[in-house]
């Protein structure tokens, strides 16, 4: 039961002294929810409310769930984002039609992390490389930032597409509201004011609680402010989900996204943390059971998908959260707002919640990286370039595909051309190295051809190391005797590769050259007596290190070389 419900691994075993921690980082998490809970929902689209109720059930059913004891549950940025341009593209009828999608997506996603969970599939979120991971959350960044200038500018938009918003926008610059600019510039400035003056200052709320009273005291009839409007009070009711069969199709690939970015933002701040605090171990497929099931139970409280937040998390650590005790105690300050303080959200600028936004995604905008990969790694600058351009400008579910899709492209190119090196052995020493790198310092013998492939030998870059093997073959020419095949890096062989290496044996046997293998690991030499390419090559030919291999083609060539000077003498 510990296994699935880590609780009560924590829960008996819990210490008076973390909790000064735990209710400290549970209060100011509570806090920074409820402004950016509401802020997030009208990135999705959606009513503000269901982001404060996205911050309560999953929130307290992670609480339960996660094997990380520190991640904070709720709305979150990114993936709000994906919400409303997935949503955006099923050309929904209206308003309760968007929420109802919503929510049913966050149980469609709850089901498919759970299934995942269940299947240990954990190991999916490593496919998200680092270049992946940055293009996607800068150009997602700039997504949102694009987004909320509606907001900021009082401009009422249509348009969903980046471009598109950016060519309505200036075109309905003249009908600007200089109040709500007014207001979210200066919510901006103050934000970034607080958060220098004290990290530790919950900055937006302040902005929060000064502009409602700002608004209810001193607006009157000149002041033109678009404001939150009615939020309904009370906690979330049950709800059951009516959808038609069609619509698990039409939200299947949004789903599934969904699902894969959560748990990978997810692991990503797990694992962080964990190595970290080294206080307790993260299981990936606890964690995709946990954000599956939190998921699932929100959405019959009418939460759209909820995952784990960076900052909130950060707050969390800093704080020093010990337990899941936070993240209960920050859902009850979500809680006790919704049933208490949300008739006073009404006099909230909407322009306040989008300076918010910008603030938030400012810090997610990586500028360095990508000038570092530029310089480093043009490969993967590419792979970032094309994860980014694709989620600014096509869409943000596509920017995820492309990227991870063309990281397993040059993940296979990679593997189909891999590094191969000409040994020769270092002088006075038992160590080869590459002699293209370090021609002064080793011995090469023509007799000898000593070859080293560094990736595991299958039907993708068998007949590249065919090729590569059979060109330094003809450039050694008629004096060659011995090829030293060091497997070291092999790791693995499939049958492609095994009949391509027999023919290769073969093709240097009939030109008098003989094949030798070393260091071959355990597995490898298994699979080659399986498939008779032992009794091919021949047991006394197969050597265990690399410098027994060389040593013995070396004392055959001396040994032929005395016999034929002896034999020249005779004549």
């Amino acid at each position: 039961m510990k296994k699935y419900l880590p609780i009560l691994d924590w829960l008996p075993n819990y210490e008076r002294a973390y909790l000064s921690g735990d209710i400290a980082a549970g209060f100011t998490v509570g806090v920074m929810l409820i402004p950016q809970g509401m802020a997030y929902a009208m990135i999705a689209g959606l009513p503000p409310v269901h982001g404060l109720y996205a911050a309560l059930v999953p929130n307290l059913v992670y609480a339960v769930t996660g094997s990380s004891r520190k991640l904070a549950v709720g709305p979150v940025a990114l993936d709000s984002l994906i919400v409303a341009s997935g949503l955006a593209a099923m050309k929904l009828s209206g308003l309760q039609e968007h929420i109802a999608m919503a929510l049913f997506l966050a149980l469609f996603v709850g089901l498919l992390q759970v299934l995942m969970g269940f299947l240990k599939m954990g190991f999916l979120a490593n496919f998200l490389s680092r270049p992946v991971v940055s293009g996607f959350t800068s150009a997602a960044a700039l997504v949102i930032a694009v987004s909320q200038l509606k907001y900021l500018l009082g401009i009422e938009l249509d348009a969903v597409r980046t471009l598109a918003t950016l060519q309505e926008l200036f075109g309905k610059i003249d009908t600007l509201n200089v109040w709500d600019l007014a207001i979210g510039v200066t919510a901006i400035v103050a934000i970034f004011l607080l958060k220098k003056l004290n990290r530790k200052l919950p900055a937006a709320m302040v902005v929060v609680v000064l502009s409602i009273l700002g608004v209810y005291f001193f607006s009157n009839q000149n002041t033109v402010v678009t404001l939150l409007g009615f939020i309904p009070q009370g906690l979330p009711s049950f709800q059951l989900h009516t959808i038609a069969s069609d619509d698990w199709v039409r939200a299947f690939p949004l789903a599934l996204v969904l699902a894969f970015i959560a748990f990978a933002e997810a692991m990503t701040m797990a694992k962080a943390v964990e190595d970290k605090s080294q206080e307790y171990h993260t299981d990936p497929n606890q964690e995709l059971r946990a954000l599956g099931v939190s998921n699932i139970m929100g959405s019959f409280f009418q939460s759209y998908p909820a995952n784990s937040g960076f900052s909130r998390t950060a707050v969390n650590v800093n704080e020093g959260a010990k337990t899941g005790l936070a993240s209960i105690i920050s859902a009850a300050v979500v809680g006790l707002t919704l049933l208490f303080l949300t008739p006073y959200f009404q006099y909230l600028p909407k322009t306040v919640l989008g300076a918010i936004i910008l603030v938030a995604v400012y810090g997610l905008v990586d500028i360095k990286y990508p000038i570092q990969l530029a310089k480093q790694q043009r490969d993967e600058f590419m792979l970032y370039a094309i994860t980014f351009l694709t989620t600014l400008f096509i869409g943000v579910s596509e920017g995820i595909i492309f990227g991870v899709l063309f990281s397993l492209v040059l993940l296979v190119y990679r593997s189909s051309k891999p590094h191969v090196a000409v040994l020769g052995k270092i002088r006075g020493m038992e160590y080869f190295k590459n002699v293209n790198r370090f021609a002064e310092d080793v011995e090469i013998h023509d007799e000898i051809l000593m070859i080293r492939f560094d990736a595991q030998l299958f039907f993708a870059n068998v007949q590249y190391f065919k090729k590569a093997l059979l060109q330094e073959v003809d450039k050694k020419g008629a004096a060659l005797k011995y090829v030293i095949l060091n497997a070291e890096p092999v790791n693995y062989i499939d049958n492609t590769a095994m009949n391509q290496l027999e023919n290769v044996v073969e093709q240097l046997r009939d030109k008098g050259i003989a094949f030798k293998l070393a260091g071959a690991i355990g597995p490898i030499r298994d699979t080659l007596q399986k498939n008779g390419l032992v009794k091919k090559i021949g047991q006394e030919n197969i050597y265990v290190r690399t410098a027994e291999a060389y040593a013995d083609c070396l004392a055959k060539v001396e040994k032929t070389a005395i016999q034929e000077k002896v034999s020249l003498q005779h004549k």
